[in-house]
């Protein structure tokens, strides 16, 4: 009597919802107009020129406190943005826009009773606030300056002066350590709120601002000096650093106790020594779950990772935590489009070699994308043809014209809204499809990115 193969049974790949990004946005701004209004429910007679200019300041401390609690590195904050990495952009845009607040706060109110004191903690606070902002902005800048002044400010970037500055403000460890003195600088502001305000006759609009900045600075405390303490760790070393290409490099980590835990596509923030002191960054994740030890790719673009290829070596220690993201296939639909530009490509490696043979979804068009010969593209073509529903299309951009979403759309020849769309590599790419891949019909919540910039 033959026995029966069992049948394996593929999960669905039905989509995601675009709630599950909504979420932490729209609970911001319910807070900024629920703060408003209380504002204006409990407003002072007095001068309405004061009482605007203090609410704006008000409201500056409260988006401020916010990208504190974004940053705080708490499991619960991040899933409401759908990831670490969504969760730091959004501090990136409420902390710019609640410095602004500040500024013209400063610019527009003025008190003629104030304390000997407070005006020069206001000013300590929004200058270093101003300097940050500035900072975090400075290596965006071509996402910033119109299109016909990209050619002179490009010219200008390569003078010898700003590539000197720009080698300063690049300094990915020197603008961390600036950073985390973030929430002094909201301190400084807040205190001098507390000092100079002249509205707070009202024992409510006082508490509110004191519960407002407290929150803030309290996940900053945490942030600084407990959460290091709790997170859990696990010991590593390097076992072999080598080069992709000329600008690339791939990292081996093997345990030296406890495996490290994570999902396929994620990244990690790793302690890594190097001859030059320990180096902390976060780095996704090319390996998978069941592999023994745990491989990091890396591309050569700031101050440690341009020379990490000298400056790392087998046998230094390393100390891997908290895997983040939630890139994941398994978050898609049964048609799937994957692009990745470069050494962007080590997330769907992570899948591919995780991912058994019938597991994926009924289609994937995966487009490989990069100038020149793309890295590990052998490795690549050799994982992919285990997977009959896997489709594999290098794109070299110094013979063939730049991926877009019209060539993407055309040669999976689908109606848009039944694809799901996966993208990672650098920003102006992704950014720019994932923007005209929605304008062609894609759903915006199947269309997800890693932003594993987290600066």
């Amino acid at each position: 009597m033959a026995i029966a193969t069992p049948v394996r049974h593929r999960r669905p790949y039905s989509g995601s919802h675009l709630i599950t990004r909504l979420v932490g946005p729209l609970t911001i701004g319910a807070l900024v107009t629920a703060f408003a209004l209380l504002w204006l429910l409990v407003r002072p007679t007095g001068d309405p020129g004061q009482f605007v200019g203090q609410l704006i300041g008000a409201e500056g401390v409260l988006l401020l406190s916010v990208g504190l609690v974004l940053i705080s590195t708490l499991r619960w904050v991040e899933q409401f943005f759908d990831g670490v990495d969504k969760a730091a952009v959004w501090h990136r845009r409420v902390a710019l826009a609640g410095t602004t607040l500040i500024g013209v706060h400063i610019a527009t109110t003025g008190n003629p009773n104030a304390t000997q004191l407070g005006p020069t903690l206001g000013t300590i606070g929004i200058s270093g606030l101003a300097a940050l902002t500035v900072w975090a902005i400075a290596p965006r800048w071509r996402f910033i300056t119109p299109r016909p002044l990209r050619g002179p400010v490009e010219r200008l970037m390569q003078t010898g002066p700003v590539r000197i500055v720009g080698r300063w403000v690049g300094s990915y460890g020197l603008w961390r350590g600036f950073h985390r003195l973030t929430g002094v600088f909201l301190a400084f502001g807040f205190v001098h709120g507390l000092m100079d305000a002249t509205l707070f006759g009202s024992s409510l609009l006082r508490w509110s601002y004191v519960v407002v900045g407290g929150v803030g600075l309290g996940f900053y405390l945490f942030r600084e000096l407990l959460a290091r303490r709790v997170a859990r760790t696990h010991d590593y070393a390097v076992s072999s650093v080598a080069p992709i290409d000329d600008s690339a490099f791939e990292i081996w980590l093997r345990p030296l106790g406890q495996r490290f835990a994570f999902r396929p596509g994620q990244f990690a923030l790793v302690n890594l020594e190097a001859r030059d002191g320990w180096h902390r960054h976060p780095f996704t994740i090319a390996s998978g779950p069941g592999e023994r030890e745990v491989r990091v790719t890396v591309r050569a673009v700031g101050d440690f990772t341009s020379s990490i290829g000298d400056v790392v070596a087998p046998g230094m220690p390393a100390v891997i935590s908290s895997p983040q993201g939630h890139f994941d296939y398994k978050r898609g639909t049964e048609h799937q489009v994957w692009v990745a530009g470069g050494i962007g490509v080590a997330p769907m490696l992570s899948w591919l070699r995780s991912a058994a043979p019938g597991e994926l979804p009924h289609r994937v068009d995966f487009f490989f994308s990069a100038r020149g010969p793309a890295p590990l593209a052998d490795e690549v073509a050799h994982l992919a043809g285990h997977h009959e529903e896997l489709l594999l299309r290098l794109v070299d951009t110094e013979r063939q014209p730049r991926l877009t979403s019209a060539q993407i759309l055309e040669t999976v020849g689908v109606e848009a809204n039944r694809l799901s769309a996966f993208l990672c590599g650098p920003e102006l790419m992704v950014s720019a499809l994932q923007r005209d891949l929605v304008r062609a019909g894609v759903r915006a919540a199947n269309v997800h990115r890693e932003f594993y910039n987290l600066r």
